[in-house]
């Protein structure tokens, strides 16, 4: 039964153009192609870098912050009140009235005191601008390596060897965003987190087929772009905490123009264009050819969306003060 689904599942109809088998994909004459066991690192990998993270959080982004004058706000505790606290952890943060009034009877405790202790309890789980500052991801440590040349080529022949470069590209990436996965239970949750975990789980499923398939050239293109205006919206963030309100906003413009250009033009116009058009010249559409073009669409879906959350962003600049937190 599973022999019968793996061989199903690796077809070389499903994956690959007509002609083309998963022997072409061997290694041979000296030419190296990608395979799926190149993946398998990126566990250990991912891991790692989840206790780098925590060392660099720890030793030196912490002191950074305090440095630049980020201090962790401290909060009265909430007393401790077991029907009050599961409530709290099993229900709602933010009772209405009529759930307050049960509460004071069952806790025998006056609604005010019901109202003050949901309110400091909030706040204990209410992150503070420093752990903010130690958790902004401005030094991903990736390396690319890419040729400026037609885009229209990366799709006239389906059979190229790897480098060494892209190699390393594909396994610090998909490591990094394994890491991320992995660290959301206990991350501070963003307005948009649900569209950030539907994000890094689309980009690492774009990944590995783009390396199994060998569709290398145009995925190092993808990550790249993706990863063109990060540096800016980090930066941003970091001189936000810090309270530089003018290097703040200037960050963040640069984010928001390189961050337009690049995911919604470039990667649309170009990218998208390239792989929804060029391949079928050179052989008929298969499976993959649409599971590749409709991962890239589901990406353009979040940053439109990403898009407009800049621009109301962009709005406040000119009529209050911005925040990123």
């Amino acid at each position: 039964m599973f022999d019968t689904l793996y061989e199903c599942f690796w077809s070389d109809s499903l994956w690959l153009p007509v002609g083309l088998t998963w022997a072409d994909l061997e290694d041979k004459e000296g030419r190296v192609y990608a395979k799926a066991s190149n993946l398998y690192v990126t566990l250990p990998y991912a891991l790692a870098f989840l206790l780098i993270r925590y060392l660099f959080e720890r030793w030196i982004a912490t002191p950074l912050a305090v440095s630049a004058g980020i201090k962790q706000r401290v909060y009265l505790k909430a007393e401790e009140n077991s029907i009050l606290e599961f409530y709290y952890t099993t229900q709602c943060r933010n009772p209405a009235q009529v759930d307050i009034d049960g509460l004071s009877k069952k806790s025998c405790l006056s609604t005010r005191q019901v109202e003050r202790w949901f309110r400091r309890r909030r706040r204990q789980d209410r992150p503070g601008v420093l752990k903010k500052f130690t958790e902004a991801r401005l030094l991903r440590s990736a390396f690319v390596s890419v040729c400026i040349c037609d885009y229209s080529d990366i799709n006239s022949n389906f059979i190229v060897s790897q480098q060494l470069s892209q190699y390393w590209y594909y396994i610090l990436e998909m490591s990094f965003y394994g890491c991320l996965l992995f660290s959301v239970a206990f991350d501070v949750k963003r307005k948009d987190f649900k569209e950030q975990i539907i994000h890094h789980l689309a980009t690492l499923v774009l990944l590995s087929f783009s390396w199994c398939a060998n569709y290398i050239r145009v995925g190092t293109l993808v990550m790249l772009i993706h990863d063109a205006s990060d540096v800016f919206l980090e930066s941003a963030k970091l001189f936000n905490y810090a309270k530089w309100e003018k290097t703040c906003k200037t960050l963040f413009v640069l984010f928001a123009i390189v961050f337009m250009v690049t995911r919604l033009i470039i990667f649309p116009f170009w990218l998208i264009h390239c792989t929804w058009v060029y391949p079928v010249l050179y052989y008929p559409a298969f499976f993959g050819y649409y599971f590749f073009n409709t991962m890239l669409v589901v990406l353009l879906c979040l940053h439109i969306f990403w898009a407009y959350l800049i621009l109301r962003m962009i709005r406040k600049f000119m009529f209050g003060t911005v925040s990123l937190l």
